[in-house]
This record gives structure tokens, C-alpha cells and sequence, in this order.
């Protein structure tokens, strides 16, 4: 099974290198020390955590898992719609919704958001070298 280091989960998991080290500190997530002293982490151990809601305290209140904190980098509003563009790490994200809901939730450029996907479709790439994408 691979390791990770602190930054690896960190990137993986979405949050800071600081969370991470939290997360292990705590207890929450294992994590053994290699070689050179540094802080590693079972893959599959890693995986379970993720699963868990102790990962995400907001996890469990909803059907939809697939959440991505961001910031909002965009919002055009129409006479009933809104198109509101949140920037999530290296995703981009654009959500479509009504003019109304984007006015209650405050949603203007700078404000931080979470953006909360639910879909049928899901398209999965594996590996991490880009490079041998083919579309």
C-alpha cells in the first residue's frame, strides 16, 4: 500500500499542511515517522479517515459527499438567475441557481463558499501524471 507524506494528505484531503499535522497530533489519522524522520501515512488508513466524518464535521448532514470549500471568484446576476463561479484549490467551479438564493446566501467575489455536488455522472482519471490524459 503507498505512504503519504504530511503534504501529500494535505493536498489530497484538500486542506492545509497544518490541518493535516493536526489531524495526526490528535490521534485522528495514523501516521508513522520514515527514515528520515519524517511523518508518513498508510494509504488505506488514509482512505478510511476520509470516509469517516470525523474528516468533515459537516459530513453526515447531507446525501451529497462531494464538498469543496472555495472562495468566490465571480457572480453574475440576471433578472432571475445567477451564475456564480467558486475557486476550490486548482477546481473551478460554476453553479447555475436562482438570483434569489445567491441574494439570501450573500454570495459576492471574496466570499467564501462551499460548493456541494451531487451527480449521476461521475468521470474518474487515475494517477497523478497528467501528461497521459487523452480526451
Amino acid at each position: 500500500m503507498p505512504t503519504f507524506r504530511i503534504s501529500e494528505v494535505a493536498e489530497l484531503a484538500g486542506v492545509s499542511p497544518d490541518t493535516a499535522r493536526r489531524w495526526v497530533d490528535a490521534g485522528r489519522l495514523p501516521a508513522e515517522r520514515d527514515a528520515a524522520g519524517r511523518r508518513i501515512v498508510d494509504g488505506a488508513a488514509l482512505a478510511a479517515f476520509l470516509r469517516s466524518p470525523d474528516s468533515d464535521p459537516d459530513l453526515g448532514r447531507s446525501s451529497a459527499r462531494n464538498r469543496l470549500r472555495g472562495l468566490v471568484t465571480g457572480v453574475v446576476r440576471g433578472d432571475v438567475m445567477a451564475q456564480v463561479e467558486i475557486q476550490a484549490g486548482p477546481h473551478r467551479l460554476v453553479s447555475l441557481m436562482s438570483r434569489e438564493a445567491a441574494d439570501e446566501l450573500g454570495l459576492e467575489p471574496g466570499a467564501a463558499a462551499t460548493a456541494v455536488v451531487k451527480s449521476t455522472n461521475v468521470i474518474v482519471e487515475s494517477g497523478t501524471d497528467w501528461s497521459a490524459r487523452h480526451d
